[in-house]
């Protein structure tokens, strides 16, 4: 699995013009669910993302997680995280996970993160053209990879 994890003081995804999910501070994840994942590569990742320590404390340093600072995250399903462009102009997706297997590890990713403590966590439409809005803080932006974990 794949995440661009961004530090946010607000986020939030419309579809049709319609809010469906919307945080204040806390992390907008961009998730992508690669064709050899499994429940085990989500629970990591999960577990990584729940705690990460990169919000300030009072002497200004990452030092503080997501629970510290009551914060949410928005998840949102991104297969072009496992966009291919090293031949050609246009990317290849072939690395990118079918969405029946894919749908059920992001719903299972964003359970986790709640059994992680993360009080809010909510979430895009699975394979919907989504309008992702935020206000990135820092910009803290991380990129994270199980392959790489």
């Amino acid at each position: 699995m794949r995440a661009v994890i961004q530090r946010v003081s607000q986020a939030s995804v419309t579809i049709d013009g319609e809010t469906v999910g919307e945080i204040g501070t806390g992390f907008l994840v961009l998730l992508g669910v690669g064709s050899g994942d499994s429940e085990k590569q989500a629970e990591l990742l999960a577990s990584k993302v729940a705690g990460l320590r990169v919000f300030t404390d009072e002497n200004d340093k990452m030092n503080l997680s997501l629970s510290s600072v009551n914060g949410g995250v928005l998840v949102i399903s991104n297969f072009t995280l496992y966009g291919d462009c090293s031949h050609g102009k246009r990317p290849s997706f072939i690395a990118a996970a079918r969405p029946e297997t894919a749908q059920p590890l992001y719903e299972y990713f964003c359970e986790r993160l709640a059994c992680h403590g993360v009080q809010k966590v909510e979430r895009g439409v699975f394979g919907a053209d989504m309008k992702v809005s935020l206000l990135n803080d820092g910009p803290v932006t991380l990129i994270l990879d199980t392959d790489r974990m």
